[in-house]
Order: structure tokens, then sequence, then C-alpha cells
């Protein structure tokens, strides 16, 4: 698909309002171009939300959320539901425009409408299981419970990396919960924003709830700071890098609300002297070329027993070398463009700090010479004590490190202050299960014998450390957008006090 098929099929144009609250708003905020990382050309302007904009669009998804919450569960899943199955009428053109703005490879772009989908029929689940527990009471003829309730409209703040993926494992399942949603994507990818908040309402127009997913394009320094401090979102769920998260997290805090923050990641995959060499390179590959290594599971450090070191990085030079880069539309292209100069940038600026302490580049650390932000793929064997491991380089660059003992290895996997993704591929349950012990990896991911990147939505995400701690997804990740009410009903005739104290 062409850039004028996809916006005729997502009904975009070359001028977008990126403010929706419960109707398509007239931004009055500044206009932003949109590139595309493959050309970089301008692909449309599109019209930020001011501080007035923001405060209309928070306004109605309260008044939305007084009613929506009162919606019974499987009500509000029944939304969820022709939602998902609305993006899975658009899922083509819907992953070609996640393509087109953010650089991503085609089946990359689809996969994460995909991904949508999928968390949108687990919310749909959700909506009849938001379970509470029943305790026993300590006192005769009482009894105690918990339920949950609403908690209230959610702010999200996306990345560009995951223009619309994380977006829908806050807002499906904050939507069962009862919650109304304020979304402020990326600057660098507001249009698939404003095309699945198109859908969105589509799908909720005429129900009296448009007011549910809501939408408002802006900077950090406006729009992102007025969601942090503003006390009618008590909860914001923000995906980024640390110091995004430095900012978002204590401001949040300050007034008391809750925050998901969904931060960097430093990933490793341990390669034991035992591993199944095959499923190591074919692994690595896609987590550290996958999405031009602009996951925040994306591989960074790669791990290798001493005895299999040489053998590995030969078989991944060579299969580095054999990677088609080019325009991510096109079939048969593995990778496409970072996001912008900027990062091109800091990706040559760490290859030279890597150059200075000790690092060796095996393949890869040139910028292509052609339109757009292409680079090459870089594998680079640095020693156990550079320093430049120990940050997050949101680029195609694979630092290979060699180890003797599998000790020696989850100390160099944890010695960063990230922890989000980690891996090790063996064939032996013993080193699996050390490396999944509580002495292991300190990760919020742990994974055997695949690699750090493409998480199920059945699992929570996040991580710990510097990642923030958030979980967002499956599991019971859920109990995030709600809050828990415990209840004690007396049935009997006298009033016993706990733990046996007698009053009066």
């Amino acid at each position: 698909m062409n850039r004028a098929d996809i916006f005729d099929a997502l009904g975009l144009a070359d001028h977008n309002s990126g403010v929706f609250g419960g109707e398509w708003l007239d931004g009055t905020g500044e206009q932003i171009e949109v590139i595309n990382p493959t050309t970089g050309e301008a692909l449309a302007t599109v019209t930020m939300a001011s501080s007035d904009d923001y405060d209309r669009v928070v306004a109605n998804s309260v008044e939305t959320f007084e009613r929506w919450r009162l919606l019974p569960a499987p009500k509000r899943g029944q939304f969820v539901r022709r939602l998902g199955d609305a993006l899975r009428e658009k899922i083509e053109p819907l992953g070609a425009l996640v393509t087109l703005e953010m650089g991503k490879i085609l089946p990359e772009g689809i996969g994460e409408v995909q991904e949508m989908v999928d968390i949108c029929d687990f919310a749909v689940g959700l909506s009849r299981q938001l379970y509470g527990n029943t305790m026993a009471s300590e006192r005769p003829n009482h009894r105690m419970y918990e339920h949950w309730h609403p908690l209230g409209p959610v702010g999200v703040i996306s990345a560009f990396n995951f223009p619309v993926a994380v977006w829908s494992w806050n807002s499906a399942l904050a939507a069962v919960c009862g919650d109304t949603v304020v979304w402020k994507p990326s600057e660098r990818t507001p249009l698939t924003a404003i095309a699945v908040t198109r859908i969105a309402h589509e799908v909720m127009g005429g129900s009296g709830f448009e007011g549910v997913f809501n939408l408002v394009v802006g900077d950090g320094a406006t729009v992102g700071n007025l969601m942090n401090q503003d006390t009618r979102l008590p909860l914001i769920s923000a995906t980024g890098s640390c110091n995004m998260g430095r900012i978002v997290g204590p401001a949040v805090a300050k007034r008391m609300g809750r925050s998901i923050l969904e931060l960097g990641g430093n990933n490793a995959v341990i390669v034991m002297d035992d591993a199944d060499l095959d499923l190591a390179v074919r692994a690595t590959l896609f987590s550290a070329v996958g999405t031009a290594g602009q996951r925040c599971t994306s591989l960074r450090r790669l791990l290798l027993h001493r005895a299999i070191a040489d053998k590995m990085v030969s078989r991944l030079t060579e299969a580095y070398r054999q990677v088609s880069i080019g325009d991510p539309l096109e079939a048969g292209t593995l990778m496409g463009p970072l996001a912008g100069e900027r990062a091109i940038e800091q990706m040559m600026s760490a290859l030279d700090i890597a150059r200075e302490q000790g690092a060796r580049i095996v393949t890869g650390g040139n910028r292509l010479d052609r339109p757009g932000f292409f680079v090459e793929p870089t594998i680079a064997a640095v020693p156990k004590k550079a320093t430049i491991t120990q940050q997050e380089t949101f680029a195609p660059i694979l630092w290979v490190i060699e180890f003797d003992t599998l000790e020696e290895a989850i100390e160099i996997q944890n010695g960063v202050t990230q922890g989000l993704s980690s891996a090790i591929f063996t064939e032996s349950v013993r080193n699996a299960e050390k490396f999944l012990s509580a002495s292991g990896s300190d990760c919020g991911i742990a994974n055997v014998n695949i690699g750090t990147s493409g998480a199920e939505i059945g699992g929570a995400f996040g991580g710990e450390k510097e990642t923030g701690g958030g979980r967002e997804a499956g599991s019971d990740a859920w109990k995030a957008y709600m809050r828990r009410q415990t209840t004690t009903i007396n049935w009997g005739d006298d009033l016993p006090l706990a733990q046996g104290i007698e009053f009066g």
C-alpha cells in the first residue's frame, strides 16, 4: 500500500486534528509536521492540543467516567469486543501506517495491530473475571471480602516505537475496568493515534459513551506536564526513557497519584557452552535487529561463554551481512530506518565511546548513504570493563562480552541499572533454573531458549530497577486500573472487635 491508499483507508488527510474529547475538536495548539523516517519527507501536518484543549478533553473524560463506571463490566466488555473487531478489519492499512510513520517493517507493523486485537480479546474475557477475594473473619457472624471499583480517567503516555500497541494494553483493560482514557501519543507518531481514535469513535459513536477513548497530541512540556499534575487523572501510565520516568514518577507521586512506568531496557542474552547455537543465532538476530534495535526489549548485550564465543560471533556476522535494509513497506526488508537524525547521532556517538574503551567493531557501524535515517546493524566486541554497555542506546548495536562461568554471566547481566528483559540459551535444566532463581536474573522478564523481545499479551509486561516496576497487559495487571475495597459485614446481634479487644 502507498501513502494515498493508507490515508484513504483510515480517513486521514494532509492536515489532521490531534484533539478528541468525545468528539473531534479543532485543536488550538501548535502545528507539527510528521516525518517519514524512510525518506525524511513530511507525511502530513497535525494540530496539537493547547492547555485549553487539554482541559476540555479531560473534563469530558471525567463526565463520561461518572456514567461509564456504572455500566456492568460485561457490557463494557462488549464495546471492547467491537473495538477489537474494528481493528481486525483495518489491520492491513493500520499496520502499514505504523510502518510508514514509525519505520518498522510491515510484518512488525501488522503484528503490532494484531497485538491490539489480542489484548481486546483478553480484556473481553477479563470483563467477566474482575474477581475479589473472600477472607475468613476472626469475628463470629462476620463476613469479610474485597471487591474492585473503577479508578477514574487514566492518562496514557506512549512512545514512538510502539505507537498503538501500548495504548491498547492500557486502554482495553482500563475500559473494561470502568475507566476512561486520555491518550498522549509521541509527537513523532501522531497519525497512528489519530487513526486508532477514529476507529474507536466509530465503535463508540451513538452509545452515549463517546468520551471513553480520548486523544491529546502534544509535547511533554505542555500536555505531558499537565497530565502529570492533574488530580483528575488518578493513574498515569507512561512508556519512555528512564529520564522521562524521573520526571513523570515524582510529579505524579507528589499529588499522591499512581503511575505505571515502562522505561528503558538494557537487555542481555546469556549463551552457555551447551546451547543450541541455531536457536541462539536466530533469536539474537531478531531481538537485536528487529525494529532497528528500537524496542525497549531489544537485545543490547550478548554474553557468550568463552568456549563458543568465536563460533557464535562468526555465525552472527554472516547473518548480519545478509540483513536486507531498506523501505520497510517492501516485501523482503528485514530492517527499516531509525526514528530520525538524532537517533543516528546517538548511535555513532556510542560507537565512538566504545572504541575509546577498547571495543572492536566486528561488522556494521556505518550510516547508509541514502535518503532517510538508515544505518548498518552493528556487532562490537567489548571488554567487560567498558562502561558504554551500561547505557541504553536505542539503535541496532549489539555489545558482545565473553565470560567463563554462569555466575559471572549473571553478575554481568544484572550489573546495569535497567531490569526489563533477559534470556539464557542452555540445554541444562540446572543452568536454566539457576538463571530463573532468586539469585539469577533480576529482570521483570526472564526467558529460556527464546530471545528478549516478542512478549505475549497473556503475561504481565514490565521490568524492575530503573525500568520503573510497572506492569501492563496480562496476568493481574488489571488491578492497577481499579481501586480495592475491603468490606466486612456483621450479620449477628453482637459487636465483637478484632484482635479480641474489649472496649467499654
